[in-house]
């Protein structure tokens, strides 16, 4: 072995212990033998000292293997007494005999060969209890690695616990590796609580710690815990991450959180800082499907004057706001603004610009629009076809759609099933069947299969039509043995005969659901329970309503309300009320008609009492009374002599532009006047 001693002034001589210590050092880096000012905890100085009794390096005998041995040597001689087996206090009186002296080293090198986490346990606390041993953190480090793997969250709090007891401080790495642990296993709580306890404690944390956690808790949606860590963390002077940022807006636009949002991105300005587009998208996004066009036109802006530059998706989302919001003028502006910086639109983005001008009824411009795109040589799907077809039907103007349809064929786009049934709405809407009809035989010459809406467009044409049996016919006949009918499809039918009173004809249909599974709704089961208590089949309409709470459906407050008037017309006034309670319970916002249900009932029941505390409720809850309310309530009270909380009521109905009419009036009057 040979030791450099270039640094020195003259020849050192080294004590055993010290020979001992760099060849330790040694085999662990894996370096050559080198004596500098890092070789140990003393100084070159005191190393190089003589201690009495020991040899000189050129007394040295051991070989750089025997060295080794002695090294390793020990650990091994551990690893094989306690590898496959159990702790007990007999192992640790025959590790006792093993006559160790432990060293940090040799500790380690046993923890590295243990997989099993309750011996890993065992044998760090018996080390522990070594006479004149402490554990280093990187030991620490290893044993509570091992327990994680396993979680055994039993042991690792002793093994906190303990460093706390003796007055000492966890590292910082160790608080990272558990609070990374947990984040994996999903104990969000414990990583919190952990996350706490380093700030709290006397370790330094840094930004990278803040930056890491509040990025959990992004992911987690915890939104409200991660802004209360962003407030400690910028009160400490530190601040996240440009990516960091980013996904706080992005999760931030999730729930709407419009001011904190704002506060990120004032935040980001005070230190230079801007989102990624993805933020930026996202959050233009939201402020488009909330109508908050302008908000969105100077966040472009925004963008543009920090240097990130807006993508095809950028332009889209505000030309879609835009549109949505009625903003028409705005779109084109945001789409010539897009051309002038360079982009190409891609059919996304024509699509987004097209439908929206003709949702808006600006038709001709889109029209002109799409004639500009084509002389650009832009090309086009059919989609943006499709969006003038309907944009000139909902315009009422069916030639013109026509002729974009046939428009389609010679520019190379062929018209498909969306194309069909938009120009078959339009037919089925105006009574035109012959016209739909012939729409959907062409459809078929064309290889175009008609899809589920196709005929359900025509079924409902002939229903508005009343041609029941033909719409019957087309249901049974062609639909159901195409499997194209749905529940869409029988409730559409079952409504229409409910309303020419042929509810035996729609009790059959609704038998026929049944029978071929196709579920039947609350729509089904309402059009066939108002058809009972028209025809006087209240018993009927009862067993139906039981039968659609047996199959879990909730009716909805029209079903509800009908419920209601039907028990206080047959004086079941407390039965009408639980229904009217049931509803309100099940979170179902009761509608001034509810209301007037169970008033009506309970002023014909002598109970006017009752039906002010419900006028009150219905008040309260922003629920405006109309010329209907106020009518039952003022002949409630006249009915039971209440005439001074009449005229109350009636200077309320005034108040509000409403007129009692003539014989209530009269009735209130005399009774005025006899007073």
């Amino acid at each position: 072995m040979v030791v450099r001693l270039s640094r020195l002034a003259k020849p050192r001589v080294y004590s055993s212990d010290s020979f001992h210590k760099i060849c330790i050092r040694s085999l662990t880096s894996g370096d050559k033998l080198d004596v500098d000012e890092n070789t140990d905890s003393k100084t070159i100085s005191d190393e190089c000292v003589p201690e009495p009794n020991t040899q000189t390096c050129s007394d040295v005998k051991t070989s750089p293997d025997e060295t080794v041995s002695s090294v390793l040597s020990p650990a091994t001689r551990i690893w094989s007494m306690i590898k496959n087996r159990q702790w007990s206090e007999s192992l640790e009186k025959e590790m006792e005999g093993l006559n160790i002296e432990l060293n940090t080293l040799i500790v380690n090198k046993v923890l590295k060969h243990i997989s099993d986490s309750e011996l890993g346990f065992h044998f760090y606390s018996w080390a522990a209890s070594r006479f004149n041993f402490k554990h280093e953190v990187g030991t620490t480090k290893l044993i509570i690695n091992l327990l994680l793997k396993d979680l055994r969250l039993d042991y690792l709090s002793q093994i906190l616990q303990r460093i706390k007891d003796n007055g000492l401080s966890i590292h910082r790495s160790i608080y990272r590796i558990l609070i990374s642990a947990y984040v994996r296993f999903n104990l969000l709580h414990l990583a919190i609580q952990t996350f706490d306890e380093m700030i709290e404690s006397n370790c330094r944390v840094f930004s990278i710690d803040y930056n890491r956690f509040i990025g959990v808790l992004i992911r987690e949606s915890r939104f409200e815990l991660a802004k209360h860590y962003y407030s400690k963390m910028v009160n400490q002077g530190f601040s996240l991450s440009s990516f960091t940022y980013s996904r706080f807006i992005s999760g931030l636009c999730k729930v709407k959180d419009f001011d904190f949002v704002q506060k990120l991105f004032d935040d980001m300005d005070e230190i230079s800082c801007t989102p990624d587009i993805w933020a930026y998208n996202i959050y233009l996004n939201l402020l488009s499907k909330e109508k908050k066009v302008d908000m969105a036109i100077k966040v472009l802006e925004t963008m543009i004057q920090k240097g990130c530059e807006p993508d095809v998706v950028t332009y889209i989302t505000i030309i879609s706001g835009s549109c949505k919001a009625g903003r028409s003028q705005s779109a084109l502006a945001i789409w010539h603004e897009m051309i002038k910086r360079g982009f190409h639109p891609d059919n996304g983005a024509s699509v987004a610009l097209i439908f929206g001008l003709c949702s808006n009824g600006k038709v001709d411009v889109a029209y002109e629009l799409v004639m500009g795109m084509l002389k650009g040589q832009v090309e086009l799907s059919s989609s943006v076809y499709n969006a003038l077809v309907g944009g000139f039907c909902r315009a009422g103007r069916f030639d013109k759609a026509q002729t974009i349809a046939s428009f389609m064929g010679k520019n190379g786009k062929r018209t498909d099933v969306v194309t069909y049934n938009t120009l078959m709405n339009y037919c089925c809407d105006k009574f035109m069947l012959e016209e739909a009809e012939e729409l959907m035989s062409k459809m078929e010459r064309k290889k175009i299969k008609p899809d589920k809406y196709s005929y359900n467009q025509l079924l409902k044409g002939l229903c508005k039509a009343n041609r029941l049996n033909k719409a019957h016919h087309l249901l049974v006949n062609k639909m159901a043995v195409e499997g194209l009918c749905d529940a869409v499809s029988f409730n559409t039918l079952i409504d229409a005969l409910c309303r020419a009173r042929r509810s035996g004809a729609a009790y059959e249909l609704f038998e026929e659901m049944h029978r071929k599974g196709i579920t039947r709704d609350v729509v089904t089961y309402s059009s066939m329970i108002n058809a009972f208590f028209r025809e006087g089949h209240s018993d009927l309409a009862e067993e139906l309503f039981d039968q659609m709470l047996d199959a879990q459906l909730v009716p909805d407050v029209i079903l509800y309300t009908t419920m209601v008037d039907h028990f206080c017309k047959t004086d079941r006034i407390e039965l009408a009320r639980s229904f009217f309670i049931d509803m309100i319970e099940k979170g179902i916002t009761a509608d001034v008609v509810s209301y007037n249900a169970l008033i009506n009932g309970l002023c014909k029941a002598f109970r006017v009492n009752e039906a002010m505390d419900l006028y009150e409720d219905m008040c309260h809850r922003n629920i405006s009374p109309d010329e209907v309310t106020y009518k039952v309530i003022i002949g409630g009270l006249i009915r039971e002599h209440k005439i001074g909380m009449a005229c109350r009521i009636w200077d309320q109905m005034m108040e509000k532009g409403f007129t009692l009419d003539r014989q209530v009036a009269n009735t209130l009057v005399k009774a005025l006047q006899s007073k």
